[in-house]
């Protein structure tokens, strides 16, 4: 083989691997730009994912937030010119608190007294109707809550004091949601009544406290009537909304 053809040969071949090398980096390059686009493209799909959840929570707590503000005016404009008289309070979330307990019932009974059959002989009508009208899509329930404090009789033990009370406080709001129940005027609300409310005794599982974490036994004997919003249904059509 003459030196030519020796030279032809080995420019043919160094030729042959710069174009091997050639595409290997220009499929490599192919390779790196799917793999980018891939990337970017999740990028992407995660910004949309955190947006969409932050816009859950702020719709869920914009709700959330509504519904109480709107509970709270709509009672406190209801029954503000009352409020003195009776002895109740209307917290933020709208729970009603009577906090005069020597109205309502005698010490260690459950009877109601002539007192608060006359306070509930105006409040519960106009609070029910308030609720029913404004509010029924809204309601998981209606809960009457009897606290007490935690006095008992002398020598006994704090279980003794504690299941003593729940059966107190037990008889109590049963007494109150039969007396309400009974109610002619809210006889138009009976099949949603009993759907909606309970009556529930709680003892002295939430007792009321002085500055100096000791029991003020006065205000720990209430009657509280709570609206439970069914929140949890709202936030999962909202979490549904997100999920499609």
């Amino acid at each position: 083989m003459s030196k030519l053809d020796k030279f032809k040969r080995k420019k043919k071949t160094e030729e042959n691997g710069f174009s091997s090398i050639s595409d290997l980096m220009s499929g490599l390059m192919i390779i790196f730009l799917f793999i980018s686009v891939a990337f970017m493209s999740r990028v992407v799909d995660e910004n949309i994912k955190i947006k969409k959840q932050q816009e859950t929570v702020e719709n869920i707590v914009e709700t959330y937030e509504e519904n109480k503000v709107n509970l709270y005016d709509d009672l406190y404009n209801e029954f503000k010119s009352d409020m003195n008289g009776w002895d109740m309070e209307i917290d933020k979330d709208g729970t009603i608190r009577f906090k005069e307990p020597d109205v309502y019932f005698e010490k260690g009974k459950s009877e109601l007294k002539d007192e608060f059959k006359e306070i509930l002989n105006s409040f519960f009508p106009r609070y029910i109707k308030l609720v029913y009208d404004n509010y029924k899509d809204n309601v998981n329930e209606i809960r009457i809550e009897g606290h007490t404090s935690s006095e008992w009789e002398e020598n006994s033990t704090k279980k003794e004091s504690y299941f003593g009370n729940m059966e107190l406080s037990q008889d109590r709001t049963r007494n109150v949601l039969n007396y309400v129940m009974n109610m002619d005027e809210l006889q138009v609300y009976e099949d949603w009544l009993i759907d909606n409310i309970t009556a529930n005794g709680m003892s002295y599982s939430k007792r009321i406290l002085k500055e100096d974490n000791t029991e003020d036994e006065s205000a720990s004997r209430r009657v509280e009537f709570k609206i439970i919003t069914n929140s949890e249904e709202t936030i999962n059509d909202i979490l549904d909304n997100y999920n499609e």
